[in-house]
């Protein structure tokens, strides 16, 4: 596939299950927004997940539903479709969001959380693209996005606490165990879910700034009362809009002039094994 054949985009948004509940962003009737296409494209690693490329004030986004996941296709495989084709696509800036348990006591069903950090204990351990890259992982979340997204929840959601910390990744679909959350505490985990990991390892490889919004949507097993799933399924439901809003009024804000503080972009090396 030539490169004529990819949309040129700075940014993407790689939707989750905050945002699954709702067609995303046309329900969201935001001003500036419009949806130009949808495409599959064909990747080394099997035909992508539907993409749609939005105008977001002018400026070119991609974006796809539930991390690229779907039936018959490995979590590592649809990883790896989705970050082939932003890689194609000239994304440089990627904000995620997704679903987690709070293990951390003062976390409160409806937070947000804004990780700095992650443990990754899933078994996805050998994805990636290719390898001429040695992959520092010292600021593995974009500080510089994860401040956006952190203001721009505060301004639209000011009475929600917005929460820092571990993001611990595991692999799924089932949920954990109360003596793998006793673990994952133990090893200094805050919130468990399964995203996270390996798109943190892809965006680096691609060079490109990442971070996620997730929402608080139940308490890890042992880390409080048991859950339950009417529960967890309204908190989905009634969710979506706000999660989608904080994303789109945050990629308004990240402009093509933007003066970045991060260092992302250097944290990617040539590999040392030749």
């Amino acid at each position: 596939m030539n490169k004529k054949d990819f949309p040129h985009v700075n940014l993407a948004f790689i939707g989750g299950s905050s945002t699954y509940a709702i067609n995303f962003p046309e329900d969201l009737k935001l001003s500036g927004v419009k949806v130009l296409s949808k495409k599959t494209f064909s990747t080394p690693f099997g035909e992508s997940p539907e993409f749609k490329l939005l105008e977001v004030n002018g400026q070119s986004v991609l974006t796809l539903k539930m991390h690229g996941w779907r039936p018959g296709v490995s979590r590592a495989d649809a990883s790896k479709q989705i970050f082939w084709v932003l890689e194609k696509a000239g994304a440089k800036t990627i904000l995620a969001e997704g679903g987690v348990g709070a293990i951390r006591e003062d976390f409160a069903l409806r937070d947000f959380f804004i990780p700095n950090d992650y443990i990754d204990l899933s078994l996805r351990k050998d994805v990636y693209l290719t390898d001429k890259y040695l992959l520092i992982m010292r600021d593995p979340m974009c500080p510089d996005l994860a401040k956006i997204l952190s203001k721009t929840s505060t301004r639209l959601f000011p009475e929600r606490h917005i929460a820092r910390g571990v993001y611990a990744v595991t692999d799924g679909r089932h949920f954990e165990s109360r003596a793998e959350v006793r673990m994952i505490e133990s090893f200094g985990g805050d919130v468990v879910g399964q995203s996270l990991c390996p798109e943190v390892y892809l965006a680096r490889e691609i060079g490109a700034c990442y971070a996620g919004l997730y929402l608080i949507v139940n308490r890890a097993e042992g880390a409080g009362p048991d859950w339950s799933h009417k529960e967890l399924k309204g908190l989905f439901y009634q969710e979506g809009m706000g999660v989608g809003k904080i994303i789109i009024e945050s990629l308004k804000q990240i402009t093509p002039d933007r003066k970045r503080v991060c260092r992302c972009s250097k944290l990617r090396k040539k590999t040392l094994l030749k």
